[in-house]
């Protein structure tokens, strides 16, 4: 077991990684929240079995147990979702004193999470991520919501779980594209924080492939440790040094929104996203084509998507025009300098994000 600290003062909470330890939710609740009352927020893939296993656990620990089950998938992250699972609330007599425990990937965790933070103004909550993504990403930081029809992730809340239990073996699971997705957000770390983690993925990549279990507790802990420091810097993004963990995440959201929340996952944007901005760095002098070529290869290791697709591109630059990023009307992308080490840049021309695309 491996506890990661995310320190913000009141708000501060543990993440606890390990293997089998998911039957260990109760005990660990218990402590986090002193709640007699769970909801657990899950889809129907996850559902059995790894949410009826966390009902299990926190009825043991002597919760009354309630859950409520969504459609998988990003286009379940909406208001009309919210909706009904406030509407659910009400029916199960949920109060102030309830518990919302997230079991799922990020589309659960950002959604439940911002259930959590919008009823009765706000429950605790509970993260047990079940997706690679999920577990090295969305799970850590407070950021929760749902997407618009125009954009991703444009109505939310900054709410910090009160715990996050993490399960390296409900990974067995996950499908293999779904998982092969988790593994763009752990390239991106080491990317913007840590060259040394980078250079240990590009080592062990058959091991990643594999889903060893100590390599995977080794690097989802390693992925905590870097988000909790940011979070910590920056909890709700007011000084610029959280938007760092954004990197490729503008060309990821706007590709998501315009195809639709359907035809890429997350991970998947993700990746083709990375290399978008550093290309785009390339291009604005701040690399050198062969620090896009490392990452490019790496992700093609791990099976991961790496050229755009043929879009719209008005479309595409009109989608990101509503990035959270954007300051006075100017897109900001976070750029490389060196590996270890991202900035955000202001100001950049629409003539190099379109070049930035293809490679041009």
């Amino acid at each position: 077991m491996t506890t990661v600290p995310v320190n913000l003062s009141e708000r501060s909470y543990a993440i606890e990684i390990g293997t089998d330890n998911l039957s260990e939710l109760g005990a660990h609740v218990r402590r986090w929240a002193k709640a007699t009352h769970a909801v657990i927020i899950t889809d129907e893939h996850v559902e059995q079995p790894h949410a009826m296993a966390a009902a299990s656990s926190l009825s043991t620990a002597g919760c009354a147990v309630d859950l409520l089950v969504i459609e998988p998938g990003e286009s379940s992250k909406n208001i009309d979702s919210a909706s009904f699972l406030w509407d659910k609330l009400l029916e199960v007599g949920a109060d102030r004193k309830s518990l919302i425990v997230a079991v799922g990937g990020g589309v659960i965790g950002d959604l439940a999470g911002f259930v959590a933070a919008s009823f009765t103004r706000g429950l605790a909550f509970v993260q047990v991520p079940t997706t690679l993504l999920a577990q090295v990403d969305s799970s850590v930081g407070g950021k929760v919501g749902v997407n618009l029809a125009g954009g991703k992730n444009m109505v939310g809340a900054f709410w910090q779980p009160v715990g996050v239990l993490i399960d390296t073996s409900v990974l067995d699971t996950l499908p293999e594209r779904e998982y092969r997705a988790g593994l763009a957000e752990v390239v991106k770390y080491g990317v913007i924080l840590d060259a040394d983690f980078f250079e240990y993925l590009e080592k062990h990549t058959a091991e990643l492939a594999d889903r060893d279990a100590e390599v995977l507790q080794k690097v989802i802990a390693r992925c905590c440790e870097l988000k909790a420091q940011v979070v910590a810097a920056d909890e709700r993004e007011l000084t610029g040094q959280r938007a760092v963990l954004n990197y490729g995440h503008t060309f990821c959201h706007a590709l998501e929104t315009i195809t639709g929340y359907g035809e890429y996952l997350h991970g998947e944007a993700v990746s083709i996203g990375m290399l978008c901005a550093s290309r785009l760095s390339e291009r604005l002098g701040r690399v050198d084509h062969k620090f896009t070529q490392r990452q490019k290869k790496l992700l093609k290791a791990l099976k991961l998507p790496v050229e755009f697709p043929e879009v719209d591109e008005e479309a595409l630059l009109a989608a990101m025009s509503h990035d959270k990023k954007v300051e006075h009307g100017k897109l900001r992308f976070v750029l490389p300098t060196r590996m270890g080490h991202v900035e955000l840049v202001g100001d950049v021309a629409s003539a190099d994000v379109r070049a930035a695309l293809h490679g041009k």
